[in-house]
């Protein structure tokens, strides 16, 4: 059986690998390309050189919206995954019911972005009609709302994960740690946290990469308003492709640029969190 798996490996592979050429890895370098030229569809594209990248560095709103979308990420890494360890510590006590709430903060994760995004809006809208305004007037409350929404999202999901980190720590560690005279504090920061690292490697990249490329719930919950003010890096890039006539070359420079951010940042982040994984 293994012989013939060996045998025939590239027939069974054939499929897939099509699929991952069609589907990514042409629409990608076309991509890069078209990013050097000026065009309104593939067959009329017309190399221009740097031209897209240097209108897409002068360009005002792309590097407000890197902004914003640096301290969006920044914030939703720090509050998703603090909120989400501290319930993955809680529901993993013996308690009654725990597999229910596990199930209860895991299903928003479950729900579209375009949903969601349409869902606070209503809610949002709802509270701050009292206070005569809306998120589409204060770019604060904006921000405030996508990271609301967001945190609200992905909680359950990277709860999940921490749980599952949490479960495969060695019992015999932590009663060695008590029979050394460690209290709860000095367990949990010199002990679980260290053996933890790679759950929270693995959220921590999810986190950032989530926060970089959000779309969907921000074009839904304030598409950018007030004045773009609240447009993140996603949006700006399709509302550049799509919105603005003959700036099809310099929303694709864009993408290209966002792109090598992404991998950047991500890469710094892999980078420091697994440098602080213990063998276990």
């Amino acid at each position: 059986m293994q012989k013939n798996v060996k045998k025939y490996w590239g027939i069974f592979t054939l499929p897939t690998m099509l699929a991952f050429l069609i589907g990514f890895l042409v629409p990608f370098i076309l991509g890069i390309y078209l990013s050097f030229c000026k065009f309104t569809t593939v067959t009329d594209a017309k190399f221009v050189g740097l031209s897209n990248y240097l209108t897409a560095f002068k360009d005002t709103t792309f590097s407000h919206s890197f902004w914003f979308t640096l301290l969006f990420t920044i914030a939703t890494l720090i509050l998703i995954n603090v909120i989400a360890f501290a319930l993955a510590m809680a529901l993993t006590k013996e308690y009654k019911g725990t597999n229910v709430f596990r199930t209860i903060f895991f299903m928003p994760n479950l729900i579209g972005g375009i949903v969601l995004g349409y869902i606070w809006q209503l809610i949002f809208s709802g509270i701050l009609v009292y206070f005569n305004t809306a998120l589409n007037l204060n770019a604060k409350l904006g921000f405030w709302g996508l990271v609301i929404l967001v945190c609200w999202q992905q909680i359950g999901y990277m709860m999940i994960i921490y749980i599952a980190g949490l479960q495969s720590i060695p019992g015999d560690v932590l009663e060695a740690a008590e029979i050394d005279g460690a209290d709860s504090r000095q367990k949990l920061f010199k002990v679980t946290i260290p053996m933890m690292m790679p759950s929270i490697t693995i959220c921590t990249f999810l986190t950032v990469t989530n926060g970089f490329k959000l779309f969907d719930q921000n074009l839904a919950l304030t598409g950018g308003a007030p004045m773009k003010q609240t447009e993140m890096m996603a949006l700006n890039i399709y509302n550049t492709f799509y919105s603005r006539v003959g700036f099809e070359g310099v929303g694709q420079a864009k993408a290209v640029i966002f792109f090598l951010i992404v991998i950047l940042i991500a890469g710094l982040q892999q980078h420091f969190t697994r440098s602080k994984e213990v063998q276990q």
